[in-house]
């Protein structure tokens, strides 16, 4: 059975995790100027949240089309989520849809740069509202030529043992504003505090950091290898006439998932799980359909038809063949 995802570990992660345990200073290295390391990418997005001063009364715009993790981070805060539409192509959140929706309570929105490629950054930033960049899927690539994660008045980023980076658990929070940071790191720890102020244990630990950046080390061999199995997986595409996930020329594309749009989206990955291939939505249900909300065109053509096939760097390249070999069949089949 080939796994939809699979975190990719050696020896050199291995030792590194051996080598923070006679070492009681290694989150001074990884906690740089300008950004804390947290126990989780929920973590870094409540304290981000909160250092914004977002709260009760509050309004915090978000996409449908997410991981619901977001949905609760806002909550945690006691502000509201709104909710906001997609792009078609790309599959992020939709400045357009966003006007619609802000209103005086808007406190930030925030911005996931969805399966490895970012949003279009620029036209979110116009708006005027604070952006907190959601970095979890696009660690190590571009907009413009500007690293994702450098444009918002912060960003986010996962170390989950899915993510692009793989600690097993762990989040970070990057700023350029040191003030923001210097709140976020007070909150993270409530330990050894002068005043009783709100604070939380977000600490990330000494095991997670280790193996984190020894993973980050090899993060351009990862991104590499996922876009050299993305190149493989086009070639199907195009012998099945079937669009190729979008790739704007303004951006890298780092293929955290490989997300196309079948209409029989719910056969294929049926067939493929028979044939010992996993795959998946890449959104397992969107946040307006929890809630009962409408108004989601986009999100809804999108989630009816998106499948995402496994994209990762512990892939072998007989398992590529393998995946390669069994899209062929199904899809020729239509």
């Amino acid at each position: 059975m080939i796994p939809h995802s699979r975190p990719f570990l050696d020896g050199e992660d291995y030792r590194g995790v051996l080598d923070v345990l006679r070492s009681e200073t290694f989150c001074q290295e990884i906690d740089l100027p300008g950004a804390v390391a947290v126990s989780s990418g929920t973590a870094a997005l409540h304290l981000t949240l909160l250092a914004l001063g977002v709260g009760i009364g509050d309004e915090v715009i978000l996409p449908s089309y997410v991981c619901t993790a977001l949905w609760h981070a806002v909550r945690y805060t006691g502000a509201t989520p709104v909710l906001a539409d997609i792009e078609a192509d790309a599959f992020n959140l939709s400045a357009l849809d966003v006007m619609t929706r802000m209103t005086k309570k808007t406190k930030a929105i925030i911005v996931p740069h969805m399966f490895g490629q970012s949003a279009d950054i620029n036209e979110l930033l116009n708006l005027g509202i604070p952006i907190i960049e959601d970095c979890a899927q696009s660690l190590g690539n571009h907009y413009r030529g500007q690293p994702t994660g450098t444009f918002g008045a912060a960003a986010i980023f996962s170390f989950y043992a899915t993510k692009v980076i793989a600690a097993g658990e762990g989040g970070m929070v990057v700023s350029r504003d040191r003030n923001l940071i210097d709140r976020i790191r007070d909150m993270r720890d409530y330990d050894e505090k002068e005043t009783l102020t709100q604070s939380f244990n977000y600490k990330l630990t000494d095991l997670q950091a280790a193996l984190g950046m020894s993973q980050l080390k090899k993060l351009s061999v990862f991104i590499a290898r996922r876009q050299d199995i993305a190149r493989r997986y086009d070639c199907v595409l195009r012998d099945a006439n079937l669009p190729l996930p979008i790739n704007k020329p303004d951006r890298e594309h780092s293929y955290f998932r490989y997300v196309f749009l079948l209409d029989s989206m719910d056969r294929f990955i049926n067939d493929m799980g028979r044939l010992g291939v996993v795959c998946r939505r890449p959104v397992f249900r969107p946040l307006h359909d929890y809630l009962g909300q409408t108004d989601f065109e986009v999100t809804n053509h999108v989630w009816r038809r998106a499948v995402s096939v496994p994209i990762y760097p512990g892939l072998t390249d007989e398992e590529v063949e393998t995946v390669v070999l069994h899209m062929k069949t199904l899809l020729s089949k239509g």
